[in-house]
């Protein structure tokens, strides 16, 4: 079984806001948005953690602070479904659009809530906490978002299950436009090597051959859209952002 926190965070509420999971220190993942609200992140990092664990047939212990996303799935969902997503009272279910998402990902999934209170010290309900506010403190400074490794199929010499990318997964990497690589030699590279050097070898991207030391470095320009969905290829590949587009390069 695996034993896993979720838990979201939201700097106004709505605001600046993130998501989160954890697991361990090696398997973790983390985002957000801009704007949007502490129950949304919350149902995200949900969403995120039954999406990193599709591969396992390992039951799934989720560890919540949340009242209100253990009741979503395990008391409302199914029958705000057979009202066509509409409360008791008619009116539409709020965040139908993640629900919608979860209730496909549990489907065929052995799982369990259990709900932790927050922030009286529990250290995985803490570590989720602390990645997701990091997320909206992020989002809110303008600053780097921490996404963290994602899962990791091998974790202190001990392998787990392997992870395979889809090919439906593999092949959505177009979905990412008008990505911006800038190539910038960086300073370590010996200025002794030739402008032309290895210009003879049409398909290559860079020549090591001649300057075995020379390393370079990629800079890559991504929307928030488009790093959302790159954080969603690399979760679904098993692996870490940076990993996925080094792959891709």
């Amino acid at each position: 079984m695996i034993t896993a926190a979720a838990d979201g965070s939201a700097l106004g509420n709505p605001g600046p806001a993130g998501w989160a999971w954890y697991v361990d220190d090696d398997r973790w993942a983390a985002g957000g948005w801009k704007h949007a609200t502490n129950n949304q992140g919350e149902l995200r990092a949900v969403l995120e953690l039954f999406r990193a664990t599709a591969h396992l047939d390992d039951e799934l212990l989720v560890l919540c602070d949340s009242q209100y996303v253990i009741n979503c799935i395990t008391k409302w969902m199914q029958g705000w479904k057979r009202k066509g997503w509409r409360k008791a009272d008619g009116k539409p279910v709020l965040n139908v659009e993640l629900l919608k998402e979860l209730d496909e990902e549990l489907a065929g999934r052995r799982y369990r809530f259990e709900w932790v209170k927050g922030h009286v010290g529990h250290p995985m309900n803490e570590a989720a906490d602390a990645r997701a506010r990091a997320v909206a403190e992020a989002y809110r400074s303008g600053t780097s978002v921490p996404s963290g490794p994602g899962w990791r199929d091998e974790v202190g010499g001990h392998a787990t299950r392997g992870a395979s990318v889809s090919t439906d997964a593999a092949a959505s990497v177009d979905a990412i436009d008008d990505v911006e690589l800038e190539l910038a030699a960086a300073s370590v590279i010996d200025e002794s090597v030739p402008a032309d050097a290895g210009a003879d070898d049409d398909d290559a991207l860079f020549s090591f051959d001649d300057a075995p030391d020379a390393w370079h470095q990629l800079t890559v320009e991504l929307s928030t859209e488009e790093h959302e969905r790159l954080l969603q290829l690399a979760r679904a590949a098993g692996t870490s952002p940076e990993e996925y587009l080094r792959g891709l390069i």
